[in-house]
């Protein structure tokens, strides 16, 4: 990796398990990036700081939140929610990342939204699919990111989607946006 020196910053945020992850979520992006054409450092680079205060004290989350004049519905929303915003607002802040595709692909990393870029889409994606992820379908969701980008991410937001449904837990607007705006770019929605 070009950024390992990033990456070694994430190791004394996060327990062993999580910077596992998140090198899988780095190699990911960089592999799809390079698959679909996309910046491969910015994707490594977002990759690498997606989970940056995934570890943080929920009430210092919560701060940044307010000071900084977020999106206030996500205070209505599990705290779990919460890393991707601040944690883009952390790496301008702190890593001096001023790239607003890489800002805007870790603070959506968790929802996305309606119009998102190439590089939103394969931190996504790789957020879900990485290697140590285990659970059931990531093999298929895999397969589809591996063959198309569109496809990749409609299948993974349905997924992200569904799993919340049959926990009977909230879905915040933007995944419901950013579904609606995948299927709407297919064409015409049939009847």
């Amino acid at each position: 990796m070009r950024f390992e020196h990033i990456l070694e910053q994430m190791k004394n945020r996060m327990p062993e398990r999580r910077y596992i992850h998140t090198r899988g979520v780095a190699e990911t992006a960089i592999q799809l990036a390079g698959k679909y054409g996309a910046d491969t450092e910015k994707a490594e680079i977002a990759g690498i700081l997606h989970d940056s205060v995934k570890y943080a004290e929920k009430e210092w989350l919560k701060s940044i939140i307010i000071s900084e004049n977020m999106d206030a519905k996500l205070l209505e929303f599990h705290h779990e929610l919460w890393h991707a915003p601040v944690g883009s607002y952390v790496a301008k802040k702190e890593f001096n990342i001023d790239d607003e595709d890489i800002l805007n692909a870790i603070k959506f990393h968790t929802t996305g939204r309606a119009g998102m870029s190439d590089l939103e889409k394969i931190i996504y994606i790789s957020d879900m699919i990485e290697p140590s992820r285990n659970f059931p379908g990531v093999e298929d969701l895999r397969k589809i990111a591996n063959i198309d980008l569109e496809e990749g991410m409609l299948s993974c937001v349905q997924h992200s989607m569904a799993f919340l449904i049959k926990k009977r837990q909230p879905v915040f607007p933007d995944s419901f946006h950013c579904y609606n705006d995948l299927i709407q770019k297919r064409g015409k929605v049939k009847e």
